[in-house]
């Protein structure tokens, strides 16, 4: 988060003044008593972040990488938003990139065995349902923007079940972060998986141009749609009208009724 400074002419040297460093600290040390026993580490200011990516290369032992669009994405901040396939949409994009990309993550990734590979990566928790958690997410992510760096956001919010399909996207974060930021450039990442030999996998990842998002006389239908339709077109989508997490619950009762039979 960025604060505008006043400074008096006649201010002495030695007197406190506000700086971002420290509205980043304030935030999060706010974000910290939010979560209270849960460690978030230092989401998009990670010490650790360019160490994890690099070690990252490691998984080209078992994933071929094929990224277009990189050239649409200027320098500086962009939101980036997602269809949500695997645990890896977002890592794919960071080896290739090297951009530094903070994305919105589950908060109980973060009390998991793998919590710490988040909080090396500086990502943002993420209650679902828990609105002061929510806001406090969304000025984090304000301040990622503010530093220069880019959002990640998969709106699916949980992974598709079925590769090749987008499910219908919660606009309940999205549309809030667009509206927030009507000048920072938005950018589809359609990104699907295929195994290419044995045990190995090939991620292509695809990033549109500009979206032309306009909060500023645009619906929030009337975005989600245009997100929508840019993932469906760049990554040669199915679109299902459901939502991912009422699908996979389906596909979990039907599972289990006939185990049963």
């Amino acid at each position: 988060m960025y604060v505008r400074i006043v400074i008096p002419v006649d201010m002495r040297k030695d007197e406190c003044v506000t700086t971002t460093a420290d509205a980043y600290e304030l935030l999060l040390k706010e974000g910290q008593e939010l979560y209270g026993d849960v460690p978030i580490g230092r989401p998009g200011r990670a010490k650790t972040y360019r160490w994890t990516v690099r070690a990252l290369n490691a998984l080209r032992v078992r994933m071929s990488i094929e990224l277009s669009g990189q050239s649409n994405v200027a320098p500086g901040p962009a939101i980036l938003i997602g269809n949500h396939t695997s645990t890896f949409d977002p890592i794919v994009l960071v080896m290739e990139t090297g951009w530094r990309v903070t994305a919105f993550t589950k908060a109980e990734w973060f009390s998991h065995t793998i919590g710490p590979f988040f909080r090396f990566m500086g990502q943002i928790p993420l209650r679902r349902g828990d609105e002061p958690v929510t806001d406090w997410a969304m000025r984090m992510a304000q301040s990622t923007l503010n530093d220069g760096n880019k959002v990640g956001i998969y709106p699916e919010g949980t992974r598709a079940p079925d590769e090749g399909k987008l499910y219908r996207l919660h606009s309940r974060i999205l549309v809030p972060l667009l509206v927030a930021n009507p000048s920072i450039p938005v950018h589809a990442v359609a990104t699907r998986y295929e195994p290419i030999s044995l045990g190995r996998t090939r991620a292509t990842v695809k990033i549109s141009p500009r979206l032309a998002v306009d909060a500023a006389v645009m619906s929030a239908d009337e975005m989600v749609n245009i997100v929508k339709d840019a993932l469906i077109q760049l990554g040669d989508l199915i679109y299902v009208n459901q939502y991912a997490f009422v699908a996979k619950a389906r596909a979990a009762r039907q599972a289990q009724d006939g185990a049963q039979k």
